[in-house]
């Protein structure tokens, strides 16, 4: 019997947006000797709609499933997992959990800053729904889990925000229900605890009977973590399939990307008086535009650059991001050359089978050193590209999207065999 069962489940907001411009004094002073009963305005100044977050979702999921939840801004998976967590109620439909359900939605919640890490421990504990007697087991696991050991016993206040991330998320992550609904909290602390909370999560995934729900925009953090993955869009479920399947089709039919930037104006492009970025594009290997590829594909950068200043040498960069904002790496053809003046352009190629399925962003650096100072162009966000894992080869059925890792290069391996 599934342990939890979500049957047509909708809920709506309602919502009003004033029609009427904003009024200044004179305008209300004016208003008043109009219509003295009526200053402030009445019904009709405000438009009334409805926004459904969840249309009919249908769910059920057994004992045990690890299922990740993923979709655009908007698509209302927090807004899932608040009704499942009994937060705000549905509009419509029902929800049957058998079993003790925990969330971690909010990390830090039941925080006090007057009070000190040992006391927020219990007290944040408590609200999560966890027995004194268990906090007091894991006390020394979950200090020591978010490395605040020395601190343990100074008011919260006086910590940095690192720090109360930490060991919010220490206590969240040391819970022992039967559900565990998560909400994008392995995207807390830094680079480091960011791959400890992950680490955790693992661990916890693989406890048997423990069923898990996990929001996240994080494709590689969902491949690693479940094996059955739904996706949501204007809070309706698109599809409902294992983890390889959902993300390939999520990746797919995003919309979010762009496949190229161009600044008619070389006036107005970004840059200074020596150079300027007149465009950047990415391409296929017939030179056709694209904003997705497959894993087998080669991607290729095209820049276009205006230089005005023969005397200022020149480093062009190119940096590309994950979707989390981790720069992937940065790339240069030559430090400090000198160009005629005149356009240019640059073409940048990122191997097949480099980067794992996901989306990525592009960005765009010109250092121009002078004698006096040495001042730069930074574009951030230039383009966004989407790779996904496309048909995967018979050939290489290895090739798939449990692997691990920012990127995923095909390296050269040999085997020697040594005899005694």
């Amino acid at each position: 019997m599934p342990i939890i069962e979500i049957n047509n489940v909708s809920k709506k907001y309602n919502i009003a947006h004033r029609q009427r411009r904003y009024l200044a004094l004179r305008d209300v002073i004016a208003s008043f000797f109009q219509n003295p009963f009526r200053i402030f305005g009445g019904e009709e100044d405000f438009k009334k709609g409805e926004f459904w977050a969840l249309k009919d979702i249908n769910i059920s999921i057994n004992k045990g499933e690890i299922v990740g939840i993923i979709g655009p801004n908007g698509a209302g998976k927090s807004t899932l997992l608040k009704i499942l967590s009994r937060i705000t109620p549905p509009t419509k439909g029902e929800i049957r959990i058998g079993g003790k359900l925990a969330s971690l939605l909010e990390v830090g919640t039941g925080f006090h800053p007057e009070l000190t890490g040992r006391e927020n421990v219990f007290f944040s504990g408590s609200i999560l729904g966890m027995k004194k007697k268990e906090i007091e087991e894991k006390f020394d696991e979950i200090v020591s889990f978010a490395g605040v050991e020395k601190f343990i016993d100074i008011p919260v206040k006086r910590y940095s925000s690192g720090m109360s991330v930490r060991l919010a998320f220490s206590v969240a992550a040391h819970m022992d229900p039967d559900i565990l609904v998560v909400d994008e909290v392995l995207a807390v602390g830094d680079a480091e605890f960011q791959k400890k909370s992950l680490s955790k999560m693992e661990e916890v995934t693989q406890q048997e009977d423990r069923t898990i729900l996990f929001v996240s925009h994080n494709m590689e953090s969902i491949s690693r973590l479940c094996k059955r993955v739904i996706v949501l869009k204007e809070g309706k479920i698109v599809i409902d399939a294992d983890a390889h399947t959902a993300i390939d089709r999520y990746l797919r039919s995003d919309h979010r990307t762009v496949g190229s930037r161009n600044w008619d104006n070389p006036l107005t492009a970004p840059g200074d008086e020596s150079v300027r970025l007149l465009s950047i594009g990415l391409e296929g290997v017939e030179g056709e535009q694209k904003d997705s590829f497959e894993l087998q594909d080669d991607i290729i950068i095209k820049v276009k650059i205006s230089v005005t200043d023969e005397t200022t040498p020149l480093t062009p960069f190119l940096y590309l991001y994950n979707e989390s904002g981790e720069v992937l790496f940065s790339t240069t053809d030559e430090l400090n050359r000198k160009y005629l003046k005149g356009e240019y352009e640059k073409k940048i190629v990122v191997p097949k089978n480099l980067l794992i399925a996901g989306i990525y962003r592009v960005g765009f650096f010109v250092w121009t050193k002078t004698v006096a100072k040495i001042r730069h162009i930074k574009e951030d966000n230039l383009l966004t590209f989407k790779v996904y894992e496309g048909p995967v080869p018979s050939v290489t059925p290895f090739y798939t999207s449990s692997y691990n890792g920012i990127i995923r290069p095909k390296l050269a391996w040999t085997t020697k065999a040594i005899h005694d």
